[in-house]
């Protein structure tokens, strides 16, 4: 059994193999691309449900919205089971739900039935990043942690992609049931893989230990990390950070082809090459996360970058054909970031705690996915298409200052710990 240190990460002096920690990285890996892929199951299939439940595109977004308002809610309390119980069951509990999710939609015969079983697919949702960042930050060694955040945002981005272009076509060639019913298969052979490898994913019981110079320790019982500002700052993080994504995903692509007369049948590629151009990022991230201690200047970075682009888009006089390219810079500038600022969370978190802290502070994700249309569709249904790239730049020099207060907030509160006895 490998030792561990407080933050759950194997010591030094037993390192893991890379055979192991690739083993526990791409199990985690394929978990999490079921996740965003369950996240997008009704989204590309609305035309079709459109029509079969005489249902409306908003009450069709609602949906979505009550998909991610219980995933939030299930988020932040499924960190507190993971630390009790350990992540092994959740995350196999949280697979067999997006699988009975997807069946339950395939089944739906009315509206209410989609928005009951969308209840059942937010729990199911809810439980990963609490799951998955404990798995990583206790069984990978801590030179692969940046490779391992960047394959976990990669999975995710694959996800994403995944949902439309195996649901679209399985729709167009048999039906929407069809299509959902094959996701729910997707889901349960995952689960499988998962299962067979399940030793792979055990981990002993944390044990008290008291954290280094500069990494906060737990006080205050359970919630005793809700008092650490270095949490809340992660928080806001994810929030500010989830609007920057939430516009590019639902808005981004359409106001600029306002602005630039992109060609329609490029407009949906724009979404495309941003995700696989961040995925690209990713991996770059990776070796730059490797040394933790420049983890916010990477990030403020690679989002500066993105945001001068995003005005760029917003304001130069680009051609239509140029738009996708700049969108895949802008992606991937963005996920050059991501590993290190999974880093940044880990460095905030206090020892055997860390599901509770990932199932806070990934909450920002869902609420801020759930806040940024309503601020930005306004902007739209007002003709505000370069407003949308305005408040995408301000959302990403927000992350930036975001970012470094994180990192103020860590030193602030491991001060008193590193002052001299007597002091």
């Amino acid at each position: 059994m490998n030792t561990t240190t407080a933050t759950g990460a194997p010591m030094s002096g037993t390192q893991t193999s890379l055979k192991q920690d690739a083993g526990v990285i791409g199990l985690v890996g394929l978990a999490h691309m079921i996740s965003h892929f369950s996240q997008l199951l009704l989204a590309p299939l609305f035309p079709w449900l459109k029509t079969d439940f005489n249902a409306s595109y908003a009450e069709l977004g609602f949906l979505m919205s009550v998909f991610f308002v219980v995933s939030c809610a299930v988020q932040m309390a499924s960190g507190f089971v993971v630390d009790r119980f350990g992540p092994r069951p959740v995350l196999f509990g949280g697979l067999a739900l997006l699988g009975v999710s997807a069946f339950g939609f395939a089944l739906s015969t009315d509206y209410w039935m989609l928005a009951a079983v969308s209840v059942v697919a937010g729990v199911g949702n809810g439980v990963f990043h609490p799951v998955d960042y404990t798995l990583l930050n206790r069984k990978v060694s801590s030179p692969r942690l940046g490779h391992a955040y960047s394959v976990h945002g990669i999975t995710g981005n694959l996800g994403w992609a995944l949902a439309p272009a195996m649901l679209v076509p399985l729709a167009l060639l048999f039906s929407w049931r069809v299509a959902l019913a094959s996701a729910g298969l997707l889901a349960f052979a995952v689960l499988a893989v998962l299962w067979v490898n399940r030793d792979k994913l055990s981990l002993p019981p944390p044990t008290p230990t008291t954290h280094k110079t500069g990494v906060p320790a737990l006080e205050g019982g359970s919630l005793g990390f809700m008092k650490i500002p270095a949490v809340w700052m992660c928080f806001a993080f994810f929030f500010f950070y989830a609007m920057a994504l939430s516009v590019v995903q639902a808005f981004a692509p359409e106001a600029a082809r306002q602005l630039h007369q992109v060609p329609v049948a490029l407009v949906a590629t724009c979404l495309t090459v941003y995700m696989v151009c961040s995925a690209g990022g990713m991996v770059l991230g990776g070796f730059l996360a490797a040394d933790p201690a420049r983890c916010e200047r990477i990030v403020g970075f690679g989002l500066g970058f993105a945001a001068l682009v995003a005005l760029v888009i917003g304001f130069a006089d680009v051609s239509g054909l140029a738009v996708p390219a700049l969108f895949g810079l802008m992606g991937f500038a963005a996920g050059t970031g991501g590993p290190s600022r999974d880093l940044i969370v880990k460095r905030a978190t206090p020892a055997n705690s860390t599901g509770r802290v990932y199932g806070v502070v990934y909450s920002g994700l869902d609420i801020g996915q759930a806040v940024s249309p309503l601020v930005f569709g306004s902007l739209m249904d007002h003709g505000q298409y370069r407003g949308v790239f305005i408040g995408l730049a301000l959302v990403q020099a927000v992350l930036i200052t975001t970012a470094f207060n994180v990192r103020k907030a860590r030193r602030t509160a491991a001060a008193p710990a590193q002052m001299p006895a007597g002091a």
